[in-house]
């Protein structure tokens, strides 16, 4: 499994945003995405840091419902 690269957090919401994701709010330095879904909506928190923890991104990757492969084919 490829390691996961050091990203922005501008890079990620640019990322989360071709897989549907839309910012709907910002507060200080963290930006809400929301996603329709069937189930109803998808909430993620994104702080916009210059370099987002891997802990952060991988709960991040997972809360979108995304696979690391799959996340990392949207950067």
């Amino acid at each position: 499994m490829p390691k996961l690269p050091h990203l922005s957090g501008k890079e990620v919401i640019k990322a989360l945003s071709k897989a549907g994701f839309n910012p709907v709010r910002q507060k200080g330095s963290h930006v809400i995405l929301v996603k329709p879904s069937p189930e109803g909506e998808r909430a993620l928190v994104v702080p916009l840091h210059r370099e987002i923890d891997v802990g952060t991104l991988l709960e991040i990757i997972r809360q979108a419902g995304l696979k690391r492969d799959a996340f990392l084919k949207l950067l």
